[in-house]
């Protein structure tokens, strides 16, 4: 039998950089970001897969970091709320997210616009309905959704007007 190794070491590429990490083999996702790569963006929520707030991209599809063991994102692609900005400026759902008023506490925001950018990666013309259905999973106890539709719609524009 062989012995559980006391800490693992991969490779992740974490917003289009290589990260080296070397963590426990038990730990998850979020906590691997949140605590040996201090990318706290991503938050805790409710660590049973079903509130969103921990929603990140892996190789371009949203999951729930709380339910994904390290383990498996070993030379994979993640991308975290940290990396949306593009330099100085932030992205078209950061943006509208502040002008729409798609955050009150803030809390599950990081969630729900990782979920809308995996969306807008794959369609920018999509509708109320496919906004609300993709972006089921993640919860928000302040806002009403309402302002978040709102704001995932105007990003969708904003991208939209920006391929032309």
């Amino acid at each position: 039998m062989s012995a559980i190794p006391e800490r693992v070491h991969l490779k992740f590429q974490v917003n289009g950089e290589d990260a080296p990490v070397s963590f426990a083999p038990y730990k998850t996702l979020l906590e691997v970001l949140r605590e040996d790569l201090n990318l706290t963006g991503t938050k805790h929520g409710c660590e049973l897969g079903e509130c969103g707030a921990c929603t990140v991209l892996l190789d371009g599809e949203p999951v729930l970091s709380c339910l994904v063991l390290a383990l498996e994102c070993g030379g994979r692609r993640i991308e975290t709320i940290e990396g949306l900005a593009r330099g100085a400026a932030l992205h078209p759902l950061q943006a509208a997210f502040a002008d729409f008023g798609g955050s009150q506490c803030g809390y599950c925001t990081p969630g729900v616009i990782m979920t809308a950018k995996a969306l807008l990666d794959k369609d920018l013309n999509v509708s109320r309905e496919k906004i609300r259905e993709a972006t089921a999973g993640n919860l928000c106890r302040c806002t009403g959704y309402l302002q978040i539709t709102e704001a995932i719609e105007d990003a969708a524009r904003v991208l939209r007007e920006e391929r032309k």
